[in-house]
């Protein structure tokens, strides 16, 4: 008898959530531009494998992560573009 998973989805969320959670605590001092770029790619990839999951079971843990990933990656993006000038 093969090992067959009986819930193959939950590995890939159990995944997700770890290299979210690996995301939220990484520091983005001291990063390069391209750092930056790469970091704000990852967080949109996170974000919406993290919305697919969302969609199914509506779990406001989920809506909660997802909302911490999108104010980081602002942080991020905001950083990219820089600051609108002031007149």
């Amino acid at each position: 008898m093969g090992n067959t998973n009986v819930f193959p989805n939950l590995n890939i969320t159990m995944d997700i959530f770890k290299e979210a959670n690996q995301f939220e605590k990484l520091k983005m001092s001291h990063m390069s531009t391209s750092d930056r770029v790469e970091a704000s790619r990852e967080a949109k990839r996170l974000i919406l494998c993290i919305n697919e999951f969302y969609k199914e079971n509506k779990d406001p843990n989920l809506m909660n992560l997802m909302k911490r990933l999108t104010a980081k990656k602002k942080k991020i993006e905001i950083r990219l573009k820089g600051r609108p000038a002031t007149i």
